[in-house]
């Protein structure tokens, strides 16, 4: 008597797990969270967020909102293809600006030409109290910095926003606390375990459209701070700089006065993931300047309640 066949389990590649780990962490989001809201700001990682959401929730609507706050010194390509995505999703797309924070007068800047990058958390947190969320998903990875490298994946703000590592909870086996009082919130990260090379084969493998400033293009530069810097309006050529045109991409996409490019050939998927594999610094460490700034400036950001 012939023994029966059993099939072989499929084996799960490490896209998969973490995808499901993902997924497992936006369904907690929707299951625990009253008015929770999803960060898309049209980068490669939100946009990977929003593939993460369209398998957790499928063919029902999105069970939040996509949020963005808009310093006005974001790079135009970037813009579009936020407005375009969401369009195209059919979701609910909430854009606040830091425009508005400066009329109000709860942004102050030094100075016209100051990046309006760490501002951002004023008008992030005023959008939250408008709307009242409970619990904020972002796209944030520990490997991108040493200040999210530490950070849990539901991470409690107090009332006032802010980060504090004495309160936040233990994270056993998988199982998450995200009940909070009025007036505080969670931050949750679903993707925080991948690295940049994780998000680039996940977006080869899903065959995800990214705006085109993340290939290798010709750009104007300069070289300053031992960087080089794009040539806009809000970032003109100092006197005495030469201005080159380099080949280069974005490989993390902020504001224009504090994201710079690296020089690249890399006009593909393929060649992006070839030369992110053999790359030793992040992108945050290698292209933010913000960040650069000083040792404890992301620390200080997230305190302030930035991500």
């Amino acid at each position: 008597m012939s023994k029966p066949a059993f099939s072989k389990p499929p084996t799960l590649s490490h896209l998969d797990w973490l995808e499901a780990e993902a997924i497992q962490i936006m369904r907690e989001v929707a299951g625990q969270c009253e008015r929770p809201a999803l960060l898309f700001s049209g980068g490669k990682d939100s946009i990977c967020m929003l593939r993460l959401a369209e398998k957790a929730f499928r063919p029902a609507r999105f069970p939040f909102p996509l949020v963005h706050i808009d310093t006005g010194h974001n790079y135009p390509e970037v813009i579009d293809f936020r407005d375009r995505r969401a369009a195209e999703l059919g979701e609910r797309l909430i854009v606040r600006s830091l425009e508005d924070s400066m009329k109000r007068g709860t942004i102050v800047l030094k100075s016209a030409d100051e990046s309006r990058n760490r501002h951002q958390s004023v008008t992030l947190l005023e959008t939250i109290a408008e709307f009242e969320f409970d619990c904020l998903i972002g796209g944030a990875r520990r490997d991108e910095e040493k200040a999210r490298a530490k950070e849990r994946i539901f991470s409690f703000r107090d009332d006032f926003g802010q980060w504090d590592p004495k309160n936040q909870r233990p994270e056993l086996w998988d199982l998450y606390n995200a009940r909070v009082h009025k007036g505080e919130h969670m931050r949750a990260f679903p993707i925080s375990n991948w690295t940049e090379l994780d998000v680039w084969q996940y977006i080869e493998r899903e065959k995800l459209e990214l705006p085109s400033i993340y290939f290798a293009h010709t750009r104007p530069i300069v070289r300053r701070g031992g960087g080089i810097v794009p040539i806009t309006h809000l970032t003109p050529a100092k006197p005495g700089e030469e201005v080159v045109d380099l080949q280069v991409r974005f490989r993390t996409v902020g504001d224009i006065s504090c994201t710079a490019p690296v020089i690249s050939d890399a006009d593909s998927i393929e060649k992006i993931i070839t030369e992110t594999a053999g790359t030793t610094i992040s992108e945050r460490g290698a292209t933010r300047l913000d960040d650069q700034a000083s040792e404890a400036a992301m620390e200080q950001r997230k305190k302030e309640g930035y991500f």
